[in-house]
This record gives structure tokens, sequence and C-alpha cells, in this order.
């Protein structure tokens, strides 16, 4: 049942994601490609969870997982979110994103497993990783620095600014309100599951996906596609969010 719960949550997000890509290639706005990216890493992350539950985790599996996750994904919404609300901004917060996730991605793929990954069962990143790790003589902040810094970061940004746009559009605009706040309850779904998860509900982090990504999608396009006062087309001045996979 996990598994076809995965397979699902995968299948959801990857349209999800084509559907956003397309929309960005008729538009070719910087916050529309930026979530573009957000949600090609949320898809790839979930058929890493499919891959790891169909055919047990291996170190790449989980790495890929864990960093397309718990580190990327947050980071690249964070900076569709700043995109939207000033472009220029939006271009600034994108280069630091892009060098942050360059050393997350080092991080992930250069330290070592703590443990041995569990056969069957969701790996959590505090049983596999560090805070810090060595090379030689010199030690570095650890996968679960980055996926720390990521989530909290990304998600006040995030949900910030969501709730900010859903305050200032609810006398004039309800529509894009709600959307906004689809978008946060969109952002807090895959904390849920992965807290249950923790607690051995593994079963739960596929829906949590499954309902975040729809959720997210669902306000995104609500919000996009509400007319403004004066009847003219808006867009939400928040991005969907991340999912806090293998934190």
């Amino acid at each position: 049942m996990d598994l076809i719960l995965a397979i699902i949550a995968a299948a959801i997000s990857s349209w999800f994601c084509f559907e956003l890509w397309r929309s960005w290639r008729r538009s070719a706005r910087l916050h529309t490609e930026i979530w573009t990216w957000a949600f090609a890493a949320y898809a790839l992350a979930t058929w890493a969870l499919v891959a790891g539950l169909a055919v047990g985790w291996t170190s790449f599996s989980f790495r890929s997982f864990y960093f397309l996750g718990a580190v990327a994904n947050i980071p690249l919404l964070a900076a569709g979110s700043v995109a939207l609300a000033s472009e220029r901004a939006g271009r600034v917060f994108v280069k630091i994103t892009v060098l942050w996730l360059v050393f997350g991605f080092f991080a992930v793929f250069l330290a070592p497993l703590a443990n041995p990954l569990p056969a069957e069962s969701i790996p959590e990143g505090s049983e596999v990783f560090g805070f810090t790790f060595a090379i030689d003589a010199l030690t570095l902040p650890g996968p679960r620095v980055f996926a720390a810094i990521s989530g909290s970061v990304g998600t006040i940004v995030v949900i910030g600014l969501a709730l900010v746009s859903a305050v200032r559009a609810w006398a004039a605009n309800r529509q894009r309100a709600y959307g906004n706040l689809l978008i946060v309850a969109g952002t807090l779904a895959p904390a849920v599951g992965g807290s249950l998860t923790a607690l051995g509900e593994s079963a739960a982090l596929s829906i949590s996906l499954t309902v975040g990504i729809a959720l997210l999608y669902w306000g995104y396009r609500m919000a996009s596609s509400a007319s403004g006062p004066v009847g003219r087309r808006t867009e939400p001045t928040s991005s969907p969010s991340r999912q806090e996979q293998g934190s």
C-alpha cells in the first residue's frame, strides 16, 4: 500500500510540474520558471521515494530523496515567492539559492552514512546523517544542517508572503486570498506527514505529499487566475511550497 500511494503522489506531482512548465512556456515569467524547477524537485524526490520502497533503499536513492525533498525544494519555492514580489530581488535571491544548493548537494552526497539504511521503512535523516562530517582534518556542516536551514528559512519566506498576500487581498479579491491560504496549507501538509512517519505511520508521508502538492497547485491556480478589483488578471504573491521530506 505504501508503494501504491507513493506512485500516486509521484504521478500527480509530475503532472502538476508539467502543467507549470507549460504555463512558464506561455508566460516566460521568472517566478513561474522557478516554481517549475521547485515542482520538478518535488516530483523527482517522490519518484526517489518510489524507488526506495520498490527495490530497497540505496545510498544514491536516499541521498537523492533527501537532497531534492529536504534541501532543495523549499529554497526554490521561496525564491519563486521573492521573484513574484520583486523580480529584481528574486534574481538576487535565486543566485544565493543556487550557491546554497551547490554546497548542500556536496554535503548530502559526500557525507558518510552514520547507520545502514533500513530495508523497508522510510529512513529518517536524523538516523542516517550527522550534523557535521569530516574530510581529512576539515569539519564541514552535514546534510541535516542544510535541511534544517532550508526548511526553516524557506518556510518562513513562503508562508510569510502567502499570508501577507491573503490579508491584503481579503477585502478586494477573496479568491486570491483563498488561493494563498491554500498555499499555506499545502506548505504545512508534508511536514505533518513527515512527523507521522517518524512515529511509524509510513503511509502518511505519501498521503501528505499528494495532499500537499494538490493544495499547492490548486492554490497557485486559484490565486493566479483571480481577477483584481478592476478586472485585471493577478497572480499570487507567494509560491507553492516544500515538502519536509527525509528531514
